[in-house]
């Protein structure tokens, strides 16, 4: 796949490990994707697939001991923000890179007004005294929409609601006008009404601010809303990837096809079950030879439990890392196959194949 533009972000064969006393942990192996200026990428997958610690080593918040870093590299213009010792990643993070977190709540210092706790992001950054740290802490409260943000400002987290409050994380995170807004399922602890607030706002901030916005969900409809391009993930590693048309319309991954099968629907029939994902993810404390998705595959072949698939580029702007991608490999009508498509737009993954 052809980066068309130079990113903003870029990582490249990141892989993190954590030291249990059951064993080690692989839980990210060998995570690259790129990120272009005042563009959204969604990761998504299921719980546990690695994306949440991803952008937790680009933020510098794995816990080491016993989380580890064991290789790749994540440029964000063009510094390498893994090597950063603890001081200069704490002055990294809130100006350059920002982050939403899930809860909130927990997030948040109960004992300091909401005021307080975006005025230290400024005094510490940007030097502000505690007066202009306060007065801007209101200003970016109204560009969230929070209303009365002067008096909000001098409440604390528990008189807010969960939607305010992740309005508030939201201001805290713009404090410094970062260039990247990371945001790790954002909506999850929302109804469907604030959710819909919450990420209309981002749209917006995103838009008037020319932010880059790296999205963590496990729902496809959140996707479907925010994504310009999406990386599938599973058992930590990047199965596919491409435009948001490419992952909904031209799925090749069959993980991908699995995550749309069980995908609520309203044009299908009310009395219509929803199909799930047979079986359980694969053991990361001993990590598969072959595809991670091979005993949930309706499509496995031999190859796929020995072998670990290359990727293969299907366009300029879609990969996917399955056997299936090869010459010679069965036809699976509701796959989009690289074979099918012409010759000069693919760049094929050699490699020996049994359907055995």
């Amino acid at each position: 796949m052809q980066i068309t533009e130079t990113p903003i972000l870029e990582v490249n064969n990141l892989a993190v490990e954590f030291a249990t006393h059951g064993g080690t942990v692989q839980a990210v192996r060998g995570v690259s994707f790129h990120v272009a200026k005042g563009e959204t990428l969604a990761i998504v997958g299921e719980s546990g697939c690695g994306k949440s610690v991803t952008v937790q080593a680009l933020m510098g918040l794995i816990p080491i001991p016993p989380g580890k870093i064991t290789s790749g590299e994540a440029r964000l213009d063009g510094q390498n923000i893994l090597n950063l010792s603890p001081r200069q990643a704490n002055q990294f993070r809130g100006v350059k890179i920002g982050m939403i977190f899930q809860d909130p709540m927990s997030s948040l210092n109960p004992t300091m007004t909401i005021g307080d706790q975006i005025g230290e992001t400024l005094k510490v950054h940007l030097g502000k005294s505690q007066g202009e740290a306060f007065a801007m802490a209101i200003e970016l409260l109204e560009k969230t929409h929070i209303p009365e943000a002067a008096k909000r400002a001098r409440q604390y987290p528990f008189e807010f609601s969960g939607g305010m409050l992740q309005r508030a994380m939201i201001a805290q995170s713009l404090a410094c006008n970062p260039s990247v807004l990371v945001a790790d399922e954002p909506t999850t602890a929302l109804d469907v009404t604030i959710q819909a607030q919450i990420l209309e706002l981002m749209q917006e901030l995103q838009k008037s601010e020319n932010m880059s916005i790296v999205l963590i969900t496990h729902d496809l409809a959140v996707v479907a809303r925010m994504a310009d391009r999406v990386a599938v993930m599973y058992a930590g590693q990047i199965v596919e990837a491409g435009s948001v048309d490419d992952i909904f319309y031209r799925s090749s991954h069959p993980y991908t096809l699995g995550l749309k099968i069980a995908m609520p629907s309203n044009k299908h029939d009310r009395d219509k079950q929803l199909t799930p994902i047979p079986g359980s993810p694969p053991d990361l404390f001993m990590p598969p030879a072959g595809c991670g998705y091979f005993s949930r595959c309706p499509h496995a072949m031999s190859i796929c439990r020995a072998h670990l698939p290359g990727v293969t580029d299907m366009s300029d702007s879609q990969f996917s890392r399955c056997w299936l991608q090869e010459a010679g490999a069965p036809d699976v009508p509701e796959l989009h196959q690289r074979k099918n498509l012409p010759e000069q737009q693919v760049t094929a993954t050699t490699g020996p194949l049994d359907a055995g």
